[in-house]
C-alpha cells in the first residue's frame, strides 16, 4: 500500500506541475488518436465489407493498439534525441525512489493512457464505421475494446522492459522490430485464412460481455504486466544509468 501511495504522490505531482505540459499532452493524444480512428475505422470497414482490409485490419491493431498505454509527453517523443527515459530513472535514482515506485507509477500512468486514448480511439472508430456498429450493439462493442486491450496490456509489459531496461536507441530499434513482427504475424494469419480483426469481432457478437476471449486477453494483460514488472525491477538493481 506504501507503493501505490508513493506512485500516486508522483503520478498527482505530474498533474499539478506543467499545466502547459498536460494541454499539450491532451492535444496530441486527441490529434493522434483521431487519426488512428479514421485511418483504422476505414480499413476495418474494408474487412468487414469483404474487401481487402483484412491484413492491414490486423495491422493496425496489432501495431497500434500498445500505443494506447502510452501517455504522449515531452518524455515519450524524446526518447530517442535525449534518452529521455533514462535521465527519469537517474533523476528518480538521486532522489532516491524506490524502483518499485517507478515500476507502481508507470502501471497507474498506463492506466490513465489506456481510459483516455481508448475512449477517443474506440469511441471515435465506432462513430466512423457503420459496419462496425451494424455488427456490434454497444455492449459487444465495449467487449470487443477490452478484447484489445487486452492485447494491449500484454504488450505494455513488454515495452515496461524496454523502457527501463535499454537506452533510447536501442529502444527505437526495438520498437521498430516490434512493429516488423506486427506485420509478419498479421501476414502468417492471412495466409492461414484467418483474420484477428473478424475472429474479435465475432467473439464479441456472440458472446458480448461474457466473451472468454475478452477476459482471457484481460488476465494475459495483467499477468504480462506484473510478471514485466518484476523482471524490470529486478534488472533495474544492476543497470548502470550513467
Amino acid at each position: 500500500m506504501t507503493i501505490f501511495r508513493d506512485a500516486w504522490v508522483l503520478v498527482r505531482a505530474d498533474f499539478r506541475g506543467d499545466k502547459l505540459n498536460i494541454v499539450r499532452v491532451l492535444l496530441f493524444s486527441i490529434i493522434f488518436m483521431g487519426y488512428m480512428a479514421a485511418m483504422t475505422g476505414m480499413v476495418t470497414e474494408d474487412a468487414l465489407s469483404g474487401s481487402d482490409g483484412r491484413l492491414m485490419s490486423d495491422f493496425l491493431l496489432i501495431s497500434m493498439i500498445p500505443m494506447l498505454g502510452f501517455t504522449f509527453s515531452r518524455r515519450t517523443m524524446k526518447y530517442l534525441s535525449e534518452d529521455s527515459y533514462t535521465r527519469m530513472l537517474a533523476y528518480m535514482r538521486s532522489l532516491p525512489v524506490p524502483a518499485a515506485v517507478i515500476l507502481c507509477k508507470r502501471k497507474l500512468d498506463a492506466m490513465f493512457s489506456f481510459c483516455l486514448n481508448g475512449v477517443l480511439f474506440f469511441g471515435l472508430m465506432y462513430a466512423i464505421s457503420d459496419n462496425i456498429r451494424s455488427q456490434l450493439s454497444g455492449t459487444s462493442y465495449v467487449a470487443f475494446a477490452f478484447t484489445w486491450i487486452g492485447y494491449g496490456l500484454m504488450m505494455t509489459g513488454i515495452y515496461i522492459v524496454v523502457e527501463f531496461l535499454v537506452s533510447g536507441k536501442a529502444y527505437f530499434w526495438i520498437t521498430l522490430t516490434l512493429m516488423l513482427l506486427s506485420f509478419g504475424v498479421a501476414l502468417l494469419i492471412q495466409w492461414g485464412d484467418g483474420n484477428l480483426f473478424l475472429y474479435s469481432v465475432s467473439c464479441s457478437k456472440e458472446w458480448g460481455l461474457l466473451s472468454p476471449l475478452m477476459w482471457g486477453t484481460l488476465l494475459l494483460g495483467t499477468v504480462s504486466v506484473q510478471l514485466f514488472s518484476k523482471l524490470t525491477i529486478h534488472r533495474l538493481k544492476s543497470r548502470d544509468l550513467v
